[in-house]
């Protein structure tokens, strides 16, 4: 596929990629019994918001540069989100053992028992059942593959919706 392609076809190719990437941790978390931790889930959430975003702009296939901004500023703020949560997993990851969080609540309880507010800056500041690596893959954790996706979808957002299009003749 050449670089030139059309937006739809870009954003398309987005939604494959984080449908791709969410039916894979489902598989892993359903057939393999790899359970997420709280930072795993909001990273899916962001996986979902970012792949949603991509959905919604290839099914739309806005004609103007303003359209396609628009679709770009959305699916880098969801990509962003996705940085800041996987980075934050990552650097849990690589703490020493003994400075690294007690467990915490499980997110089922902590959405019952606080306010969502509440509930995001607990699991921001990490527990030790979100330090666990239980699944590498070429010596990467999959939080940092997560990373490395987010920024590869970030730059592929971007390209897509703010490069200059040639008019078609």
């Amino acid at each position: 596929m050449p670089l030139s392609a059309s937006f739809r076809t870009q954003y398309l190719l987005g939604f494959l990629a984080c449908a791709g990437l969410l039916g894979y941790a489902f598989y892993l978390q359903l057939h393999d019994g790899l359970e997420p931790c709280p930072l795993c889930i909001f990273q899916r959430v962001a996986f979902f918001a970012l792949g949603l975003v991509f959905l919604l702009g290839a099914i739309h296939g806005p004609k103007g540069a303003r359209g396609r901004k628009a679709y770009g500023v959305l699916g880098l703020l969801a990509a962003l989100a996705g940085i800041l949560v996987a980075g934050n997993h990552v650097r849990l990851q690589h703490l020493p053992p003994d400075q690294v969080p007690a467990c915490g609540p499980g997110l089922d309880y902590m959405l019952d028992a606080m306010p969502i507010t509440g509930v995001i800056r607990k699991v921001m500041t990490g527990s030790g059942e979100c330090a666990a690596v239980d699944w590498t893959f070429l010596g990467l954790a999959m939080p940092a593959w997560s990373l490395i996706c987010f920024v590869v979808l970030a730059l592929w957002v971007a390209y897509a919706s703010f490069r200059k299009r040639t008019p078609a003749p």
